[in-house]
């Protein structure tokens, strides 16, 4: 879903992290500088007036302060762009939010977007063309091909400034607790419900895996897990559901057998991505199914302790979920907002020692550098090499806390999220999900077969 630098969330990343109910997004405006006032906006002559938003909530006061840092910075750089308003939120993008705004017209002249939107955005007209402008950024030439999947008939539409692959988040202290060696975690799904066994046995409130139900989140897992297993949410041409298969029944069954059977899921649903998080940062649960950055949300936003966890590589995966997010423009901006937009998403995301890129003062401030995100640039571009560089330079956590997903996704074809309409087919996947956890007598291929309906419905209403 999201991920970026704190998950922004969500994902952050990933994002990209969704389903917060609106009630509790962060909705604090903060003004870019003291001195920050509003301007003509468009104006040639004059200041530039932006907005922009994905600020780190006042939860999350590192972040915030380091972001507050450069939206200062940028603006002396640049005297003649005002960011007006930057808009905090946690996560970055949540569905019901993000729609409403997008529906009002009332989106940021800057904006996050998650992946699986950016196809959308593209085909409504609901971003602007950047095409004219990226020549300008000097970081643009060493994208890699995460810059592809903004662009649309030769045109680009925005910026990536994140990227994630699904791995395995697990807590070393907890295996430890229950027998398990911390360094040789599971690599199938039979290791995996062995050892959620074994730690659920540990006593009262031990939980073996946790899953996500609902909010979205339960249909994104669940699609992780079937890319994994190696089938498909839609058919190639992306016009019809494809998950009702042997792959998809084994993603199901499996939960059902684990909650039910070996009763090592406990009997809480995790409807959200909070509510996984705070549960897995509570010192008690076993293994989630994760990004890398998955590790930094759990010290940064919910307060576990950082070395107790790992991520390897996804139990005997046929293909890496990933997705990420990055950056667009609202299209009523002007093409000096476009410009300055640009300016500030190359300076606080893609440029080597400056924003979520400047190890140094990350370091500093104590937060986490050195687990491998994001990946951005090609390895031998001058802006690949030198984030590389002042990464391990400045690395201040264990590599080991990362090298066994680093090393064990080598190789595995990543995978898209499904298609434009991803958010609403998670949506419908919530169902089956949250049935299994919820009912014994769940009946699979039933659950599968009203979904499938269910998902090619929304294909043909969508067109």
């Amino acid at each position: 879903m999201t991920r970026s630098g704190y998950r922004r969330t969500a994902g952050l990343l990933l994002a990209t992290a969704l389903g917060l109910t609106a009630s509790a997004c962060g909705t604090d405006e903060a003004p870019a500088g003291d001195d920050a006032q509003p301007a003509a906006e468009g104006s040639a002559a004059g200041p530039v007036s932006i907005t922009v938003n994905c600020m780190p909530p006042k939860t999350n006061k590192a972040q915030r302060a380091t972001f507050q840092e450069d939206l200062d910075a940028f603006q002396k750089l640049n005297p003649n762009i005002k960011i007006t308003k930057a808009t905090d939120a946690f996560p970055c993008y949540e569905p019901r939010t993000f729609e409403a705004k997008l529906a009002g017209g009332q989106l940021e002249t800057v904006f996050y977007v998650n992946f699986p939107n950016v196809g959308r955005l593209m085909e409504s007209g609901q971003a602007a063309d950047i095409t004219p402008y990226v020549g300008e950024l000097k970081t643009f030439k060493d994208y890699n091909a995460s810059i592809d999947i903004f662009k649309k008939d030769g045109k680009i539409y925005g910026l990536p400034t994140d990227g994630y692959g699904m791995g395995l988040v697990y807590n070393r202290d907890v295996f430890t607790k229950a027998g398990l060696d911390p360094g040789t975690p599971p690599r199938t799904w039979a290791e995996v419900q062995a050892a959620a066994k074994k730690i659920a046995a540990l006593g009262p409130g031990y939980v073996g895996f946790g899953e996500y139900s609902g909010n979205n989140v339960g249909g994104w897992h669940f699609t992780a897990s079937l890319y994994g297993r190696g089938g498909d949410v839609l058919t190639p041409d992306g016009r019809k559901a494809a998950f009702n298969t042997p792959e998809g029944r084994a993603v199901l069954e499996n939960l059902k057998q684990m909650r039910w059977t070996d009763n090592s899921m406990g009997s809480k649903l995790y409807i959200d991505w909070p509510a996984l998080m705070k549960a897995m940062a509570g010192g008690k649960m076993g293994m989630m199914l994760g990004a890398p950055d998955v590790l930094i949300g759990l010290r940064n936003d919910f307060q576990a302790k950082f070395d107790n966890y790992a991520v390897t590589a996804m139990p005997e995966a046929k293909a890496l979920f990933n997705g990420g997010a990055g950056y667009m423009i609202n299209p009523k901006a002007t093409p000096e907002q476009i410009r300055a937009g640009l300016k500030w998403i190359e300076y606080e995301f893609l440029t080597p020692g400056k924003g979520q890129l400047d190890y140094v003062r990350a370091k500093g401030a104590g937060l986490t550098v050195g687990q491998p995100y994001p990946d951005l640039y090609g390895a031998d571009t001058p802006s690949g090499q030198e984030v590389l560089k002042l990464r391990t330079e400045n690395a201040n956590v264990d590599p080991a806390q990362f090298a066994l997903w680093a090393e064990g996704s080598k190789g595995i074809p990543p995978k898209a999220e499904p298609g434009p309409y991803a958010q609403e087919i998670y949506a419908i996947l919530d169902t089956p999900m949250s049935a299994v956890l919820t009912r014994q007598d769940a009946d699979i291929d039933q659950l599968l077969a009203d979904a499938e309906a269910k998902v090619n419905a929304l294909l043909e209403k969508k067109g």
